[in-house]
């Protein structure tokens, strides 16, 4: 990203909503917004091999693997407004597994660009799904959306629900049924 390019953009922005970008509030907001918005978008820029880093390992477990509520914010692509919430994933390992952090980190990768949540669940889903040769990828996805809370219809305690479920996960209905009892279990903490 140009971000002395983008600077420039939200200077003109700044002028046409009415305001001064030279007072005293202003005066950095286009260097800070262009930052931000690098930050935010930066899943463009990155690969999800140097997302997962090699850290796929080798294991003889075929078990189910679930990591509840990793923090997800993202961009909606139609208004550029925020949205926000968790996400869970589960899988079957196929022989290999994928170091925990890393399930976070493909989900901020994906999440880092202008996105709608249903393709966001989907592309989370098929990365763990290929990285690791999983039997099976569940991941489900629950966020509130500001273009809906701010904006238009301005419903505030909405929350939009998403799921993609791959391989053993959408073939099996207890399988499926273990992953949503252990995402939907309430911590003792």
């Amino acid at each position: 990203m140009n971000t002395k390019r983008v600077e420039k953009l939200i200077h003109s922005l700044l002028l046409e909503m009415g305001e001064d970008p030279r007072r005293e509030g202003l005066k950095k907001t286009p260097a800070r917004v262009a930052q931000a918005y690098a930050f935010l978008t930066s899943g463009y820029g990155s690969n999800t091999r140097l997302v997962t880093n090699g850290a796929i390992f080798r294991s003889e477990a075929n078990n189910m693997i679930v990591l509840r509520n990793i923090t997800v914010y993202s961009l909606c692509e139609h208004h550029m407004l925020p949205f926000f919430g968790k996400c869970h994933i589960g899988y079957i390992a196929g022989g290999k597994v994928l170091g925990v952090s890393k399930l976070a980190r493909i989900v901020q990768h994906f999440a880092r660009r202008l996105q709608i949540q249903e393709r966001l669940t989907s592309q989370i889903a098929h990365e763990v799904l290929d990285s690791c040769k999983a039997e099976g990828v569940g991941v489900v996805m629950e966020c509130r959306h500001l273009c809906m809370m701010m904006r238009g219809v301005e419903q505030e305690n909405s929350v939009m629900a998403t799921s993609s479920v791959l391989g053993s996960f959408h073939r099996d209905a207890a399988t499926r049924a273990e992953f949503l009892a252990l995402i939907t279990q309430r911590d003792n903490n």
